[in-house]
């Protein structure tokens, strides 16, 4: 796995919108916060500010948008979704 960014361990949050799709998709807090533990692929996405995780759980694979916010040092779960 490549080297993770400066922002790694700040703290997670998530928005109401990554709940909403998070309740569609069947997937849990607890299982969203495994799933950054256990990030296999980190790419800078198209928006900018903003990566792609990639991360398997229940024998899937899931993908989690996140923007690292500096002032606050929060990283903020933008949505998730499986491939």
């Amino acid at each position: 796995m490549q080297k993770r960014p400066a922002w790694w361990e700040w703290e997670l949050e998530i928005t109401p919108h990554a709940y909403k799709r998070m309740m569609q998709r069947g997937v849990t807090e607890i299982e969203v916060r495994q799933m950054y533990e256990t990030v296999t692929s980190i790419h800078q996405d198209d928006f900018a500010g903003r990566w792609r995780l990639e991360s398997t759980i229940r024998g899937k694979n899931w993908v989690m948008i996140v923007e690292p916010d500096v002032p606050d040092e929060l990283i903020v779960v933008v949505t998730i979704y499986s491939e």
